[in-house]
């Protein structure tokens, strides 16, 4: 995987770093998480359908973080109804989309992302409604700061000057894209994670003191950069990519079709129904066919 990066100047990097606050879930977004006030079975479902749909199509890395993105700052701000397993695909649908039209220079049609052992399929008017919804939710900043934003100066920052390899900034790429996917590296910034990913990579041909290096990037925290340097060098060892999720016991602690399965309602055999049709107490079988769904969503 290669993604080139612009090296920033001085004065778009300080913009970047002002803005970046702009582009995150809630502070205490993690937090919920741990506890058990939001349901971390729903990220994890999101995020495992989103890659095995990105690398179906062989989407960017920077459309694999913005999904993410998208689905974390919606699931801090926005509670979705519990029991409606059909909610968390759509939501993995809109953020997805949403993402290959920022990003990708070919988007499939709505109706052709929904692949991936889907259990629902959505009408596009439905996948536009919750598209829309997404993007109140997130004020429509949709074009994020993200660490990718930040690579090529902390890559060419740490190396002394030079220019990275092609194989430094895939390492780059992969590190940033599995930090997405864990819940321990929502508590840092998008600069702060790129400023620890480039340590690590410029770690792994040289001797470097992290604390030294960051005294010399006045604009970010040194103190959190250095707590996030040392997660990014304990995931580094697992090396796992990111369109390979369901090999991680960390982020995916259990097969994403049986939380589907354990999760997903029986609904009425119809093939188009809405919110008040959809009964709460039956469970659907593994091989129940797909419904087309035509839902009302809630409102924001």
């Amino acid at each position: 995987m290669f993604m080139d990066f612009p090296l920033m100047s001085d004065e778009c990097l300080a913009l970047s770093v002002s803005q970046e606050s702009d582009h995150l879930p809630r502070n205490d977004y993690s937090r919920r998480l741990l506890s058990g006030a939001l349901e971390i079975s729903v990220r994890r479902e999101a995020i495992d359908w989103i890659g095995k749909v990105h690398a179906h199509y062989s989407f960017g890395p920077l459309s694999a973080y913005l999904s993410i993105n998208y689905l974390d700052r919606f699931l801090s701000f926005y509670e979705l109804p519990q029991g409606k397993a059909w909610m968390t695909q759509l939501l993995s649908v809109a953020c997805l989309s949403l993402a290959a039209k920022m990003e990708e220079t070919e988007v499939p049609q709505s109706l052709d992302l929904q692949i991936g052992d889907a259990k629902f399929i959505f009408e596009p008017k439905t996948i536009q409604r919750m598209e829309l919804l997404v993007l109140s939710t997130l004020g429509w900043r949709m074009r994020a700061v993200t660490p990718f934003s930040f690579t090529d100066y902390f890559l060419h920052k740490f190396n002394n000057g030079k220019s990275p390899s092609r194989s430094s900034i895939s390492r780059s790429v992969d590190l940033i894209l599995n930090t997405i996917t864990r819940i321990d590296f929502l508590e840092f910034r998008p600069s702060e994670v790129a400023a620890a990913v480039a340590l690590c990579i410029t770690g792994e041909t040289h001797m470097i003191d992290a604390t030294k290096t960051l005294s010399y990037c006045n604009f970010i925290n040194q103190e959190r950069a250095i707590r996030c340097y040392e997660v990014t060098k304990d995931m580094a060892l697992i090396r796992r990519p990111y369109k390979s999720s369901s090999g991680s016991a960390s982020s995916v602690p259990q097969s994403p079709i049986g939380v589907l399965d354990n999760a997903c309602q029986s609904y009425k055999s119809d093939d188009t129904v809405t919110v008040g049709s959809l009964p709460n107490s039956q469970h659907c079988s593994p091989d129940a066919k797909k419904r087309k769904i035509n839902t009302q969503l809630p409102s924001s």
